[in-house]
């Protein structure tokens, strides 16, 4: 596995920075705001997971809603361990990205997409009319053991580091290199025997995984979901973290979360116009720093510092 190490040491320090920090952290608001800011991080890579294999994922909702559910029903109705119970989460995503990705990633681009945003509208449509599932009034009392107390934001930023490590290293593996080789040229990689599809499912089933674990935090630190939670303003938001972060570097997804929920907090004051908010975000992203902040860090950054990143931006993303 070939590691870069320069990337590898910050990202994980920058995880444990932002965990000490909430360590610090003693108000609900800003604790809750920590938390929430680890699961926007977490979404918005496993976007970024997906897109390796060229596809933008806009079913990341729908199994982001599939881990939160999973984990609700595991904990309240089959009364599962916690940690059994958020790990069910995560497993529900998986198993039915693996059904959805083997159908549809046959398809590509702007199909695939389309593909996408349906799923979820139709995954909501049935939370809305599943009583077991709480229908519109949603699934209440998933709550985290109590001796977390007010370090629940702590290790939702620990899990959900640990996750973003994770998924960077399998980036950096040989595996890894095949979804590039994919993106880049699909008949290359099918020419030396690989199969594409099966490849194109495994990498969308991992990134899937990471959603429903995130999701499934989100019913944790909400104690509550609902159907609306889950729609495709969701998969909207993680797209905004990975453009404005920048979707070249591990980094970008981090750097788009932690700043746009944090500034999206300030906003909520209007009534919904953080909706506005992040639309505006991602048409300013796009046309004034198309490569996100961390690659416009990178431009800055005097030649010997910024041309390392930039070199394996253009190879990774």
């Amino acid at each position: 596995m070939n590691v870069n190490k320069d990337k590898l040491v910050p990202l994980a320090l920058g995880v444990l920075a932002l965990a000490g920090v909430s360590l610090f952290v003693r108000d609900a608001y800003s604790s809750s705001l920590v938390t929430w800011m680890a699961i926007a991080a977490l979404t918005a890579t496993s976007l970024r997971f997906v897109s390796l294999i060229g596809e933008l994922n806009f079913a990341t909702a729908a199994f982001y809603g599939i881990g939160a559910y999973g984990a609700g029903t595991a904990l309240t109705l089959f009364e599962l361990p916690f940690v059994v119970a958020l790990l069910a989460g995560g497993a529900a995503a998986l198993v039915a990205s693996a059904v959805f990705g083997y159908i549809t990633l046959k398809t590509k681009g702007p199909y695939f997409l389309l593909i996408g945003f349906a799923f979820t509208e139709v995954m909501r449509i049935l939370y809305t009319r599943s009583d077991w599932l709480g229908g519109n009034s949603g699934m209440v009392g998933i709550f985290a053991p109590s001796f977390f107390g007010a370090y629940f934001s702590t290790f939702a930023v620990l899990l959900c580091g640990l996750f973003i490590v994770l998924l960077y290293l399998v980036e950096r593996s040989d595996l890894g290199k095949v979804f590039t080789a994919i993106r880049d040229n699909d008949n290359v990689v099918l020419s030396v025997g690989i199969d594409v599809h099966l490849v194109k499912v495994a990498c969308f089933c991992i990134g899937s995984f990471a959603a429903g674990i995130a999701g499934a935090l989100h019913g944790f630190a909400n104690n509550v979901i609902s159907p609306g939670d889950f729609g495709f303003l969701l998969s909207t938001f993680a797209l905004a973290y990975m453009k404005v972060g920048g979707e070249d570097s591990p980094y970008g997804p981090i750097t788009g979360a932690v700043l746009l929920v944090g500034l999206a907090s300030l906003s909520t004051r209007l009534g919904g116009g953080e909706h506005v908010f992040y639309g505006a975000a991602i048409v300013l992203a796009v046309l004034l720093m198309p490569k996100g902040i961390v690659g416009l860090v990178s431009r800055l950054l005097p030649a010997g510092k910024g041309r390392a990143p930039a070199a394996e931006g253009k190879a990774h993303g």
